[in-house]
């Protein structure tokens, strides 16, 4: 009795420019285990050039060191660092950070261990304000009701943090004394200026204070309710 071997299939790999279904670019993805990025906005793959230190790398640790802090001081939500993201059937971005309402808010982490849904706040670095960041994704994430959505241009050295207004991307705008507070999350409070020009310590200062508000104790409380 001969058995014959069933052939596998050997799946094309994953090609800046593809146009490909979710499932198509997941498979291609999972295959490709060398692979540390790729995106599939619109339909389309994206697959980044390699991470340089000073125009991504430094300033994706300084976000993640200012969400992660938030995130430790305020149980009930879940900061995901590069986290795969199902956002719709065309969309599945990898952002830098997301931060996300745990058990209430509008995304889920499926059964596979994907975000499954539009996170309340996601954060990109781009190099110029040319980045699909500020195009393609921009329209996907307003679309998909992200709430708030920052992006940091390092060559322009300009940082935008947009909030969903009736179903439109907004710039909300640094108080007096030059912070900008999210809407989404209360206390979560970001000093542009100094994060731009590198002073991390004065970055996290203002954080703090805004973790100090009776705002931030009061959302705290909110999401320790059940249901």
């Amino acid at each position: 009795m001969v058995i014959q071997k069933e052939e596998s299939v050997k799946l094309p790999p994953l090609e800046n420019g593809d146009r490909l279904t979710r499932d198509e670019f997941e498979r291609r993805y999972q295959a490709m285990p060398h692979v540390k990025k790729a995106e599939l906005i619109e339909g389309k793959v994206y697959m980044p050039s390699p991470v340089r230190a000073a125009n991504h790398g430094r300033p994706h640790a300084q976000i993640i060191t200012w969400l992660g802090i938030y995130c430790v001081a305020t149980p009930g939500t879940d900061l995901i660092d590069n986290g795969t993201t199902r956002i719709d059937l065309d969309n599945e971005p990898q952002p830098d950070a997301l931060l996300r309402v745990d058990t209430a808010g509008q995304s889920y982490i499926s059964e596979d261990d994907y975000v499954e849904g539009a996170p309340e706040l996601i954060v990109e670095i781009a190099a110029s304000s040319a980045s699909y960041d500020l195009h393609e994704k921009l329209n996907v994430y307003g679309r998909n009701q992200v709430q708030e959505y920052i992006v940091w241009q390092i060559f322009d050295k300009k940082l935008n943090w947009f909030k969903l207004r009736r179903q439109e991307y907004l710039c909300l705008e640094p108080d007096a004394d030059g912070v900008i507070k999210s809407e989404v999350f209360p206390g979560l409070w970001l000093a542009a200026n100094p994060l731009l020009e590198k002073n991390l310590g004065k970055v996290l200062a203002v954080l703090q204070s805004g973790l100090n508000t009776p705002e931030h104790t009061d959302f705290i409380h909110q999401l320790s309710q059940p249901g």
